[in-house]
């Protein structure tokens, strides 16, 4: 059963006609009861009829039918009678011969009475026997009385009790259908609108939000998780197309630069006679290509790690990663950088017991840090100084940088997290740095803090804040 309409209406109607049918057992054992104790009333009241009828003639008991304990059975049905009056010795005083009497003999109650079930002349009998005493001067005699009937207006009268009942919970039942296939036909229409709108959006824009307002309150939880799950998807979307916006607009500039040095190294090597007298430009040509494929790979690995950093899933494999060992792999890895520049690089590291571990992704983790530390070293004049820090605070654990370079204007230091954005144009960069440790810190539940260094003239102090690994 693949519909819901189907499978709710089972739902229903399955329990409504198991109860119908329970209430129709129970009302047919009810006007059974009911049939059988009438029957049975004038089983033993036509009894008692021919018992006080019986009257001693000389030695012998007679017994006669009078039209009053027949008439106790006249019905529709149009049932046969059978009466068996015998004495003590089985002598027939009156009825019919060959009547059969239980075996044993029960006699119970204030009327010494027994009924039982039998078959007489191929017919089923409902039966009753009783006996009563007849004294004379010689002692008492038994005189033993059997009636029965069959049992036609025994069934009539249960047929007339029950199926009118039957009948109330057999039209209930079918109201019941009608009613729960048009209300679950009613009340399923929102779903099936709803489907049609997603039927009816193009997949290839998400710009749609469905109504949540306009469903059941058991519907809402669904639109509102698609409409979270669209605006997750447009993100991603949007994301990818800035992603390609992003390369192929920072990927022009070197890539058509390194054509038309490559296209100036030709024609000056197909020119054999000025090749000597060009030497120095063509040195300087092979310096300028160098540094354009080297700014080409840079921004191209930035670009991957940006894309990296910003995919769906890069705060859902997260694992415990020591910051401290993080930072100084990092500090170990540009220490050559800052001995070129001559800067100060230091690196204040925790106490050995301190728990530094937080959850984020090994690779992103040091890409972050190194991001940090390489923005820092960049931008910082020769000479200067730059540190890395990491502070555990209890629940949190502090990736501290600060160095007294010339620092960050405070009206910028929102936008220098923009992509491609750049404060100074002199300094060698992409202008994806931060944008890069602005992702990954979101991905690991982590807040960035950009801050003039308080302990310098001049400078910048950023504050990476994570909340640490449960030990």
């Amino acid at each position: 059963m693949a519909s819901l309409r189907l499978r709710l209406a089972a739902w229903l109607l399955l329990p409504l006609s198991v109860f119908v049918a329970v209430c129709g057992f129970l009302s047919w054992r009810n006007a059974a009861e009911v049939a059988d104790y009438v029957q049975d009333h004038d089983l033993l009241a036509s009894a008692k009829v021919l018992s006080d009828r019986l009257i001693w003639e000389g030695d012998a008991v007679r017994a006669s039918v009078p039209p009053a304990a027949l008439s106790l059975f006249v019905s529709p049905a149009r049932d046969h009678v059978f009466l068996s009056v015998t004495d003590a010795d089985g002598r027939l005083l009156a009825g019919l011969p060959d009547f059969p009497l239980p075996r044993p003999r029960r006699l119970t109650g204030v009327d010494r009475a027994q009924w039982y079930d039998a078959t007489f002349e191929g017919l089923p009998v409902r039966a009753v026997i009783t006996q009563r005493a007849m004294y004379d001067v010689g002692g008492a005699r038994d005189i033993t009385i059997a009636v029965g009937k069959t049992t036609g207006s025994r069934d009539h009268m249960l047929h007339t009790l029950w199926w009118p009942t039957m009948e109330y919970l057999l039209v209930a039942l079918l109201l019941a259908i009608v009613l729960t296939t048009l209300a679950l036909t009613w009340e399923l229409r929102p779903v099936v609108r709803l489907g049609q709108q997603l039927a009816q959006r193009d997949p290839l824009h998400l710009d749609f939000v469905l109504d949540a307002h306009a469903l059941h309150s058991e519907l809402r939880p669904v639109a509102d998780t698609i409409n979270r799950f669209v605006r997750q998807l447009r993100m991603h979307s949007e994301a990818q197309r800035r992603f390609i916006a992003d390369a192929a607009h920072q990927l022009r500039t070197p890539l058509a630069l390194q054509a038309s040095q490559i296209e100036f190294a030709r024609y000056t090597r197909a020119h054999r006679q000025n090749w000597e007298t060009r030497r120095a430009d063509m040195d300087a040509l092979w310096l300028a290509l160098q540094t354009s494929n080297r700014r080409l790979v840079d921004v191209t690995n930035k670009l991957l790690l940006l894309a990296q950093a910003e995919h769906g899933d890069a705060h859902t494999r997260l694992e415990r990663v020591d910051l401290a060992a993080a930072a100084l792999h990092s500090v170990e890895q540009l220490a050559a950088l800052a001995d070129r520049r001559h800067i100060d690089l230091g690196l204040e590291a925790p106490p050995p017991m301190a728990n530094t571990a937080v959850l984020a992704q090994p690779a992103l983790l040091d890409a972050l840090v190194t991001n940090l530390l390489d923005n820092a070293l960049r931008y910082t004049q020769e000479r200067g100084r730059v540190t890395l820090a990491v502070r555990p605070l209890g629940a949190v654990v502090e990736l501290v940088v600060q160095d007294n370079g010339p620092g960050i204007p405070a009206e910028a230091r929102e936008r220098v997290f923009e992509r491609f954005y750049r404060v100074s144009q002199d300094a060698e960069g992409t202008g994806l740095g931060l944008a890069i440790v602005q992702e990954i810190a979101r991905a690991f539940g982590a807040a960035i803090q950009l801050a003039a260094n308080p302990h310098e003239a001049h400078g910048l102090l950023v504050t990476v804040r994570f909340p640490a690994a449960a030990t």
